[in-house]
Formats: C-alpha cells, structure tokens, sequence
C-alpha cells in the first residue's frame, strides 16, 4: 500500500498540472490531517475488534455545541468541557452497549450516531454551520497556525499519531486491546478486563473525534454539522483498511493509519484537481472499499479456526 501510494503520487505529479505546487501539497497535508487524526481513533477500535459509525456525528455536534455554547456567553472553558463531556458520553454509551449489552458494533454505533445527531439539531444547536466567536486568540492558532511553513493541524496529526503509537506499543492497556481484538474469550480467560477495555476503547475513539472537531472548527472559523451526512465515515474506514489493519481485530498499527492517509489524501486531492464530479469520487471510493474489504477477508478470515490453521 504505501508502494501504491508512492506510485500515485508520482503519477499525480506528471500528469496533473498543479499538484505538485508546494501550495497544493500544504492544502492535501493539511486536508489529510484530519482525516489522520479520524483515523487513529477508528484504528483503535477496529484492532480491538469493533467499528465505530458514530464518530463523525460526534465530531460533528460535540465540537459544534461548543461553539454555540461560546456565542451564547459561555467561557471557552465552560464550552469546551461541555463538548468533551458530550463526546464522552455518547463513547461511554457505545461500549457500554457493545460490551455489556452484547449489541453488534455496527448497529451500537449507527444508532447512537444518528441519535446524538438528532440531539443536536433539535436541542442543542441553533443552526446547521455554527461560526467559530471572534477574538479567542491562541484558540484560533489550534486550526489556523504555523510552525514555519508547517500548518499546526500537521503538527497536531503528527504528534496524535506519536501519542497513538506510544499508546498501543508500549502500554499495558494498549497490548490488552490487541487482545482483546485477536481472541476476545482467550483475553477473558487469562485476567483481561475485556469489557471493561471494549467500554474504554469506544470512550478514547469519541475524544479524538472531539479533538478532530476542535481542530476543522478552528480551521474554517465553523463547524457544518451537515458533515454528517457526508461520506466521511467511509473515508475514515478506507484510511484503516486500505492501510492494512484487518477487521477481523487483534492486527495492526498507527504506521498502517499513516499509510492509509497518505494514500486517500492523494487520491481525493488527485480527484479534485481532476474536477471529477462528487458522485464519480464515491464509485471510485466505493470500489476501492469493496476490493479492499474483500482482499480483508482472505488475509484475515474471522474464522479463529480458519486463521489459526488455514482454510480446511
């Protein structure tokens, strides 16, 4: 994977007059960061066998809701413990559901999303795209920054994906969460606290989609809560899988989510210098998520047999 993505940005560079000006490559690092960060807390959750499809309306509403609570009057500490409390909860909420409740991932997280979605348009938010307040002064340089030429959403990605690869290498919580994800009953016999470790990984994947909130807040002055209703979610899937963590859990690294946004961040910029229509970017990514599911399921069967023993 990283060999095709060395390939297509090449290809890009020959043939598409204008991405490799320097301007270009400091928008498609910084348009990826967020991507990147997204991805890390996908990447948890998937090594520990799980999928997460509320994080993009956590991103969403947590960090909208904070803004809206600052143009109401509200301090900026006050808004943004109530955003973080917000995304807390709905990640408390999925793991609760998933560990102890025993609901499949998939719908766990479906529900609560679009939940937490209509939470927010009904009660919380005053409007679709909430404006970042004027005048926050080191608020603002989260998003807007630079250190040097380098865009502080780079720095920001860069030193998350650190802070991850710290996390899940060289902690004892991060090693419980392989595995857990490699063999979830084999983790409850030896003493792992698997339920406990599925509440807490959902719980950590909510506060890094706050945290990416923070960040597309401060960049653009807003918050479009209508995000939710983009493919996103499936962008953020195709950076874990196409970088090479299997669904099937317990495999995987923070180098594979690196990968996977390298490759899809070239791709999309690649696709919208091309002017390629919306709706053709979502065959194209479609397909690639398809194949990439697909060839997912030969490399890693679920089956604990089958990937311990071949197929019979």
């Amino acid at each position: 994977m990283f060999a095709f993505a060395v390939i297509l940005f090449v290809f890009f560079s020959i043939a598409l007059s204008g991405f490799f000006a320097l301007d270009n490559l400091i928008n498609l690092m910084r348009n990826v960061s967020v991507l990147g960060i997204l991805g890390i807390g996908m990447a948890i959750v998937v090594i520990g066998r799980g999928i997460d499809l509320s994080m993009i309306a956590v991103m969403a509403v947590s960090s909208a809701w904070t803004l809206q609570l600052m143009q109401d009057g509200h301090s900026l500490g006050v808004a943004l413990l109530a955003g973080l409390l917000c995304a807390l909860s709905v990640g408390i909420i999925n793991g609760l559901l998933i560990a102890f409740v025993e609901i499949p991932a998939l719908f766990a997280t479906l529900a609560t999303g679009i939940f937490l979605y209509g939470v927010g348009k009904s009660m919380l938010l005053d409007l679709d795209v909430i404006y970042l307040p004027e005048n926050l002064g080191w608020f603002e340089d989260i998003g807007k920054g630079r250190l040097g030429p380098v865009p502080m959403t780079v720095i920001f990605c860069g030193l998350a994906m650190l802070a991850a690869y710290l996390f899940l290498s060289k902690t004892r919580f991060g090693r419980f969460i392989y595995g857990t994800g490699d063999n979830p009953l084999a983790a409850r016999i030896t003493g792992i606290p698997v339920r406990v470790i599925i509440t807490a990984q959902y719980t950590l994947a909510s506060f890094i989609g706050f945290f990416a909130g923070i960040i597309v807040s401060t960049a653009v002055s807003s918050m479009n809560t209508r995000i939710f209703h983009s493919t996103m979610i499936y962008d953020v899937i195709l950076v874990v899988v196409l970088g090479g963590i299997g669904l099937s859990g317990g495999k995987g690294s923070i180098r594979n989510v690196i990968v996977g946004t390298l490759l899809i961040g070239t791709l999309l910029n690649g696709m919208t210098i091309m002017d390629m229509q919306y709706t053709m970017q979502n065959l194209i990514k479609s397909l690639i998520l398809l194949g990439a599911i697909i060839l997912d399921s030969f490399l890693h069967p679920r089956n604990e047999e089958t990937a311990q023993q071949g197929d019979i």
